[in-house]
């Protein structure tokens, strides 16, 4: 018999704040536009649904949502993401009370589902779906199904499909062999041996759409809820289900239901595309128009015997720049070339900043100079070098963008950038910003955070010579209380993180002194030094090959670390750790380090491998998918494997987890550079982890290379 971590629930403000939400939504002005009745809703799992049971509709492609939603005293949150036009997947967090008796224990699962569209609706044909509930998980809600939609009149859709699993309980129809129906502790491992097998049963149901808000459904569902029903979770009385949806202009969903003849529910969905987030075109002010030259003076070369034109020309350009947000660290000028070294601070869109800094050129340089070569430095190293003709730049100003890319040309600046002005270096650059530090959907409880003060900062003894650091200061939070203390196989790397927590105030994030090179072309290298991350120091070394025109890069890292003391400040402790339970001690390996492999697929699709030795000495890789969008956001999943077993690893087998980049900029409609990334993991562990180290090169290399910069090339002229 499984056992399971309980809890106590001491709220039911979710419930309050789902019953707030619906009263506010009867309210809500009652839209009668027709103009879009094609509504798609999500169901109590967060997918494409009825109720509680599914539809073969898909979201537009790029759709992010987030569900939160009640039924009886169940309550799951789901992240679902319309992956391409066909495929869409859910990770699922829910939360059973009384899953073993007594309204005060709680029981929390988490579950991974995969949808693929078959067919899509046609005038004669309806859409055809087939899907994979709970696919890595216990297998609590698991579950296949293969179902179709079809649109009868503008507003009207019926669906009908059958299942296994969690589909196959109401009155079965057939057999298909046995399935398992135990409850499988650690979670996370593929549930093979129960895909299309036991009983299959059929679901259906119909969806009214009197206008593009409100959402009429009516479903016969398949799931008996037996074990809920047993455990006293659910009254189950009859297999109808009933809801109604109000769909806000946003796209956000607010819905109410009433299931299993005795049941109340209700869900919240918010839905963003990545593909459409933000403000059109932005707020930022225009860039300079191109100054177009004077035939007669293209061939005066008169100015090159004047020995303070170059410094005249480059102080222009500076102070032209300077009010795009660009910085100028130097410039060679020639007598039909000017080759510029520029940072960029403000855009994070390359090509734009190429386009401002263009124009800026056009009233700053000699007329004779045709040739210009712009040449972005980030980690103070040379990324690429775009070659654009001035004459094209003067005729195609007003043409598609497109057009002017045709035109332009990135080579590697390998020994092309000049040097940085004198006085630039060294430069020193600090900030005062709150922190959360948060852990997520682990099996004792919803959320765990540190919240406090973060002072950090940066001094650039050269170019590429940096040494940074970062210095916390806990306000509040509970992150202390994860001790971990269940038996593992492997040395404690990640586990003890809660230590780190609790005696890490006030605590040095990091402090590291690092240096980044161009060791050759086509090459990029880095040095790290120090403090490297929470847990760790050392030294970290990366070497990356990437060609400017490949959409393939390879590269290496090599790390020796040592472990920190938990109250991070500049002592180290040995690398000596104690299991809780056996008592036995684990040494962890000074060396770690990967070979990686990047690939960008087109389409928005971006691949990562990395092949090595993970912190506890285990070899392994980690598969990375990510959407990407021109805009800056990232959708994406990784997931290593090991020579970990699933016993050793614990709960959640192996290592996952999703991962987003929200950029400032589409929300605030001015440029900027800042990201908010986010990693969830269904659950930290000691197998499969690597150092968190600063800086690694393949994020800056790419962004100035041709790949990334002709996807945002739309954005040359803005």
């Amino acid at each position: 018999m499984p056992q399971f971590r309980m809890k106590t629930v001491k709220s039911r403000a979710l419930v309050g704040c789902i019953s707030l939400s619906a009263a506010l939504g009867s309210v809500a002005f009652f839209a009668s536009a027709q103009e879009n009745r094609n509504i798609v809703s999500n169901n109590l799992y967060g997918s494409p649904g009825l109720v509680d049971m599914p539809t073969a509709e898909a979201l537009p492609d790029g759709t992010l949502t987030t569900t939160v939603a009640q039924l009886g005293e169940t309550t799951r949150t789901s992240i679902s993401f319309q992956i391409s036009e066909r495929l869409s997947a859910s990770f699922r967090y829910s939360a059973l009370a009384g899953y073993t008796g007594g309204w005060d224990n709680t029981y929390f699962d988490r579950s991974f589902d995969l949808r693929y569209q078959i067919l899509t609706e046609s005038q004669y044909r309806p859409s055809l779906t087939l899907g994979l509930q709970d696919v890595l998980g216990t297998g609590l809600y698991s579950g296949e199904y293969l179902v179709a939609t079809k649109t009868l009149t503008p507003g009207l859709k019926v669906t009908g499909g059958f299942g296994w699993g969690r589909f196959g309980g109401n009155n079965p129809f057939a057999t298909t062999g046995t399935r398992p129906d135990e409850t499988l502790e650690e979670g996370g491992i593929p549930t093979v041996d129960r895909w299309f097998r036991g009983d299959v049963a059929a679901f259906g149901g119909v969806s009214y759409a009197p206008n593009d808000r409100w959402n009429f459904k009516l479903e016969y569902s398949s799931d008996i809820y037996e074990a809920e029903d047993e455990r006293g979770q659910i009254n189950y009385t009859s297999p109808w289900n009933f809801g109604v949806d109000y769909h806000f202009k946003n796209g956000n969903q607010m819905s109410i239901y009433h299931a299993y003849g005795d049941t109340l529910g209700a869900q919240f969905s918010i839905a963003v595309n990545p593909r459409t987030q933000g403000v059109p075109g932005g707020f930022e002010t225009a860039g300079l128009p191109i100054k177009p030259r004077n035939p007669s003076d293209v061939r005066d070369l008169g100015w090159t015997t004047n020995p303070n034109a170059s410094a005249s020309a480059q102080a222009a350009l500076t102070q032209l720049a300077a009010k795009d947000g660009l910085i100028v660290e130097g410039l060679t000028l020639e007598a039909h070339r000017a080759t510029v070294r520029v940072v960029n601070p403000t855009y994070n869109v390359p090509s734009q900043a190429i386009g401002r800094l263009a124009r800026s050129m056009s009233r700053s340089m000699p007329a004779s100079v045709e040739e210009f070569v712009i040449i972005p430095i980030a980690t103070g190293i040379p990324m690429s070098a775009i070659v654009l003709k001035r004459s094209d730049l003067e005729r195609l100003e007003h043409e598609a963008a497109t057009d002017m890319l045709v035109q332009t040309s990135v080579v590697d600046a390998y020994k092309l950038a000049p040097a940085p002005n004198p006085g630039i270096y060294p430069k020193f650059t600090w900030a005062i910003t709150p922190y959360v530090d948060a852990s997520v959907f682990d099996p004792d409880q919803p959320v765990r955070l540190d919240a406090g003060i973060r002072a950090k900062a940066d001094y650039e003894i050269t170019s590429n010579i940096i040494l940074s650091g970062s210095i916390t200061k806990k306000l509040l939070g509970n992150l202390d209380e994860d001790p971990r203390q269940d038996e593992s196989g492997l040395p404690r790397v990640r586990t003890d993180n809660a230590l780190y927590s609790a005696e890490g105030d006030p605590a040095i994030e990091y402090l590291q002194l690092a240096m980044y090179g161009r060791p050759a072309s086509q090459f990029y290298s880095r040095v790290s030094v120090g403090y490297l991350e929470r847990m760790y120091g050392g030294l970290s070394t990366e070497i990356l090959w990437k060609p400017v025109g490949s959409r393939l890069a390879l590269g290496a890292e090599l790390n020796y670390i040592q472990r920190r003391d938990y109250n991070q400040l500049f002592g180290f402790q040995d690398m000596t750790t104690e299991d809780p339970v056996s008592g036995e001690e684990f040494e962890i390996p000074h060396l770690n380090g990967h070979v990686s492999a990047y690939y960008d697929m087109g389409k928005g699709f971006h691949g990562q491998l990395d092949v090595g030795r993970y912190l506890a000495g285990d070899y392994g890789a980690t598969i990375t998918l990510d959407k990407e969008f021109s805009n800056g956001w990232k959708v994406g999943a990784y997931a290593t494997f090991t020579d970990v077993t699933s016993e050793e690893f614990g709960e959640g087998s192996f290592d996952k987890g999703l991962r987003f980049w929200i950029p400032l900029s589409p929300f605030i409609g001015q440029p900027s550079r800042k990201v908010n990334p986010t990693v969830i993991q269904s659950l930290s562990r000691d197998g499969g982890a690597r150092l968190k180290v600063r800086g690694r090169l393949y994020e800056h290399v790419r962004e100035y290379h041709e790949p990334e910069i002709a996807k945002s090339w739309g954005r040359f002229w803005r």
